[in-house]
């Protein structure tokens, strides 16, 4: 780590002039798209945490959640909102619920392992229709990512399963107690009493954090573009890219892909970009389109170093940690290339009808526009998201009460 740090430093002063030019990129890309398209999700979580609104969603979900991913039901709340909005919002809220003791230090990894995921509109936005110039391979990449999501996710349910559960299942002596909307109800107002802040110093409390939050995102997005650019100029991404290059060649990949894979390894846009753009290493032209989708959808679920440094910034101060997360991102990346490898080849006709023209008109936008769109769709992604798994769960609540119901869903009784 000290060599690192030495090496950046001088190789800064150096290249000035590049330094501050991927320094400006970064700044630029962060004050223009992402702090405007996050910070009005990470302000309405601290809020519904709050208001108690995560706790009538936990009781709510709790049925859904518990026995298919082995998580206490507010982590649906985390999961839609990380779904929709993209990294590192579900990171962020998960260690909102571990820091007011909603879910156990196990539960939180296995929440955050498969909740910190990219959002539609840049994977049918950015990369199909900005990079790839094809808006089908938005649905191969979307479907491929949120397809390996819930792969790992149904995994990692064993995982840690030896250690004790904060939250152990509703038994059937507290669904007794009344039915679920009014213990949700219940829990509701019992986590706004104990918050006991007002409105006003909730919403205060809530942009202030979210800021906070944001500007340490923001500081990793400038120093990972800094990175890569000097990487770049001092020739380390083309000597990585050489050990790649035969890393990808006994499984049939072209050699080409090496250089989207190591900037992939830190940074997920420029990984990308280079995978949309790779040549054919045979001959002419550009790589299979296969596998310049596949090795995309495979940077985009590992999601890059530099995620995976805002992530550990934002659970810095809690116990949650970082080794299940970046164990499960690299699962994630595998699953993800393998599934866009098996749609682009067998459902390629069916997916090329599907692309949806709210995500990919995004790409044409102006860069203002951009988090107006990105704000109004995902909004509605997880009302949508939240709305679904809520008639999932009152349906497995109301058949979990009759008596030839199969085991898999008595579980917790």
């Amino acid at each position: 780590m000290a060599f690192g740090a030495i090496f950046l430093t001088v190789c800064m002063v150096q290249y000035p002039d590049v330094s501050f030019e991927a320094a400006a990129q970064g700044l630029q890309v962060w004050f223009e798209i992402v702090f405007p398209a996050l910070l009005p999700f990470f302000i309405a979580g601290q809020i519904l945490m709050g208001l108690g609104v995560v706790h009538f969603l936990g009781i709510l979900l709790e049925p859904f959640m518990r026995p298919i991913f082995n998580i206490p039901g507010a982590g649906a709340f985390v999961m839609a909102m990380g779904l929709a909005s993209g990294y590192p919002v579900g990171a962020a809220l998960t260690a909102e619920l571990r820091r007011k003791g909603l879910v156990s230090r196990t539960e939180a990894e296995r929440l955050m392992s498969f909740s910190n995921t990219a959002d539609p509109l840049f994977m049918f936005g950015a990369v199909a229709v900005g990079m790839f110039g094809l808006a089908p391979v938005g649905v191969t990449i979307s479907l491929s990512h949120y397809i390996s999501t819930v792969m790992v996710g149904l995994l990692l349910r064993f995982y840690g399963r030896q250690e004790d559960l904060l939250s152990p299942p509703v038994t059937k002596q507290e669904r007794q107690q009344g039915n679920i909307m009014t213990r949700a109800l219940k829990a509701l107002y019992q986590a706004r009493v104990k918050d006991g802040r007002p409105f006003g110093q909730l919403m205060g409390d809530s942009i202030r954090q979210s800021v906070n939050t944001l500007l340490l995102v923001g500081g990793f997005i400038i120093l990972f573009s800094v990175v890569i650019r000097v990487a770049t100029i001092v020739g380390l991404t083309r000597v990585l890219g050489h050990f790649i290059a035969r890393l990808l060649i006994p499984f049939g990949l072209q050699p080409s892909l090496a250089e989207a894979c190591i900037s992939g390894l830190f940074e997920v846009t420029i990984g990308c970009n280079l995978a949309s753009t790779a040549a054919n290493s045979a001959g002419p032209g550009l790589a299979p389109l296969i596998q310049r989708v596949a090795i995309a959808s495979g940077i985009i679920s590992w999601s890059g170093i530099s995620v995976h440094c805002q992530v550990a910034a934002v659970v810095n101060d809690t116990d949650i940690r970082m080794t299940p997360f970046v164990l499960a991102r690299f699962l994630h990346g595998i699953l993800s290339t393998i599934v866009a490898i098996f749609l682009f080849q067998y459902g390629a006709p069916v997916l090329a009808n599907l692309a949806l023209p709210v995500f990919t008109r995004a790409a044409t936008l102006p860069v203002w526009a951009y988090p107006i769109v990105r704000f109004r769709y995902i909004g509605t992604g997880i009302g949508g998201i939240l709305l679904f798994l809520c008639l999932i769960s009152t349906a497995n609540n109301f058949v979990s009460r009759i008596h030839f119901i199969p085991l898999w869903f008595r579980k917790g009784d």
